[in-house]
């Protein structure tokens, strides 16, 4: 039983699960800045939503790239898939992914009864998202456009409909925010493929990193982790002018210091360690940010 457990932990991605849950987070905390008022349960249930609908995704990816060839125990570099390695089952897993979509729906009735056609239209989009990322005739995963799909849902989607939520409406700061946090969550997609380039070449992927190669992974990367560091400025402009804005700044070190990692690096196998680094760091400055606008109510310029 509890090795069981292990297997569906596993299956679940814990170290990357920060990736859907701090947008909310922070785009929460921006509708609190502009509107004064933070409904808590509110805030709660599309936690929970975006949590379910990365969960689904990570199963359904697991057994559909057992599915398709993709994932080869023999071969893998990145962790194990709990399909692939036979601890679960195609069929459960697919089942588990689809009753994690099906409560992200009814938890998102609730959050459309708050926030209207703008929510469901949203929450109808990022589900389809999370199923035709690896499902259907032509799945996200198996192309080029797996960052930009990251960038939208992961960033501009989850911290725009949560500001949303709160606020009532939706603005350019929460755009450029959802862009500053898509951006290294996007990064953490680039290792992935960078780091598998050559077996989803054999399983007839075209991924950027499988198209263009590493030259362009380097570029991706760099520009996902350093690009934040560009917007910050716009949105220390739009929300709060104080001290506490700069806060965000404190990791541009950090950020500088992962894209000479991921440069240097030679062994496919040491770019694990970075990917799951890459995403606590998106986790970092989302709760620097966070703070800020929490900190700055009192100073808002919105």
């Amino acid at each position: 039983m509890r090795r069981t457990l292990k297997y569906w932990l596993l299956a679940l991605r814990p170290k990357t699960l920060t990736i859907s849950i701090i947008p909310v987070i922070t785009g929460s905390a921006l509708g609190w800045l502009q509107a004064d008022h933070l409904s808590v349960p509110v805030m709660l249930a599309a936690l929970l939503a975006a949590l379910l609908i990365q969960i689904g995704t990570n199963l359904h990816n697991d057994a559909a790239d057992h599915a398709s060839g993709t994932d080869d125990p023999a071969t893998r570099l990145g962790p194990p898939r709990a399909v692939a390695q036979g601890w679960l089952s195609a069929h459960s897993v697919q089942r588990a992914a689809l009753a994690s979509f099906v409560l992200a729906f009814v938890i998102g009735l609730y959050l459309v009864s708050v926030g209207g056609w703008p929510i469901l239209l949203l929450g109808l989009l990022s589900i389809a998202a999370g199923y035709f990322y690896s499902g259907g005739p032509w799945p996200v995963a198996r192309s080029g456009s797996g960052e930009a799909f990251v960038l939208f849902f992961f960033g501009v989607v989850a911290v725009s409909g949560s500001a949303y939520l709160q606020a009532g409406r939706f603005t350019m700061a929460a755009v450029l925010c959802g862009l500053l946090l898509g951006l290294p969550a996007a990064a953490v997609l680039v290792i992935n493929n960078h780091r598998d380039r050559a077996s989803d070449a054999r399983a007839g992927r075209q991924t950027l990193a499988v198209h263009y190669g590493e030259k362009l992974s380097r570029k991706l990367y760099t520009v996902g982790m350093l690009a934040p560091f560009a917007l910050l400025p716009l949105v220390q402009l739009l929300t709060v002018e104080a001290a506490v804005g700069y806060l965000p700044w404190l990791v541009l070190p950090w950020a500088l210091w992962l894209v000479y990692r991921f440069r240097t690096i030679t062994r496919p196998q040491d770019f694990n360690p970075l990917l799951a680094e890459t995403a606590f760091f998106q986790l970092v400055l989302g709760l620097l940010l966070s703070l800020i606008f929490v900190a700055g109510r009192s100073t808002t310029v919105v």
